[in-house]
């Protein structure tokens, strides 16, 4: 029996994850906040570490959402990010698949999906090959 491949999520199942993801990449940010304001008495450290926080999640998540690592750094923006933070939250509960076009230098890398999974992208890594036999340039004249 030949194994068929795994599919996309259903919305529900992507919800549920992109909900998850959400909640940790937000939350941490408001628990260090509120622990800071508490022992502090500052308002303003609370917002600044929950910003601070919501900018490097969403700056790590930004490369595996087709959003460039310096767009990520706008997770930093009050609310702003929260709203980045959500929309990577939604794209990387589909990885590996895609349903967003991916950016005009991430095209090398994806491909476009038929058959069953008709309209996706796939962005898989790389292939890494190994070398296995070495060969010299050609010898050429030498200049001095």
């Amino acid at each position: 029996m030949q194994r068929r491949p795994s599919g996309p999520r259903g919305l529900t199942t992507r919800a549920v994850l992109a909900a998850g993801l959400f909640a940790i990449a937000i939350v941490p940010g408001w628990t260090l906040g509120d622990l800071a304001e508490t022992g502090t008495g500052w308002p303003i450290l609370d917002w600044l570490i929950t910003c601070a926080w919501s900018g490097l999640t969403v700056a790590w998540g930004a490369p595996w959402g087709s959003y460039r690592r310096m767009d990520g750094w706008l997770g930093a923006v009050p609310i702003y990010g929260w709203y980045l933070a959500g929309i990577l939250a939604w794209r990387l509960a589909l990885l590996p698949y895609r349903d967003w076009e991916p950016r005009r230098d991430e095209l090398w890398q994806t491909r476009w999906l038929t058959g069953d999974h008709v309209g996706y992208w796939r962005a898989d890594a790389p292939a890494r090959r190994t070398v296995t036999a070495g060969t010299r340039p050609a010898a050429g004249r030498r200049t001095r």
